[in-house]
């Protein structure tokens, strides 16, 4: 854990708004795919393998800064 927290104190705020402005809201039009994900996953129809590594490739770097937030206030 505290490599975690190492790695993620080290990573600056602009840097990881910033990939969570691009590869995380990536597409742009119609929809982002961490929304398509994230509706696929809650109405249960996220079967192949292509979605989920799409959902996982997309949703780290929001799960990135989440913990860097959380991590912060520990």
């Amino acid at each position: 854990m505290t490599h975690l927290r190492n790695i993620l104190d080290s990573t600056s705020w602009t840097l990881l708004l910033l990939a969570c402005a691009t590869l995380g809201l990536a597409p742009f039009f119609p929809e982002s795919h961490v929304w398509e994900k994230l509706k696929m996953l809650f109405a249960g129809d996220m079967s192949r393998p292509i979605d989920v590594f799409d959902f996982l490739f997309h949703g780290f770097p929001w799960l990135l800064l989440v913990l860097k937030a959380v991590l912060r206030k520990a």
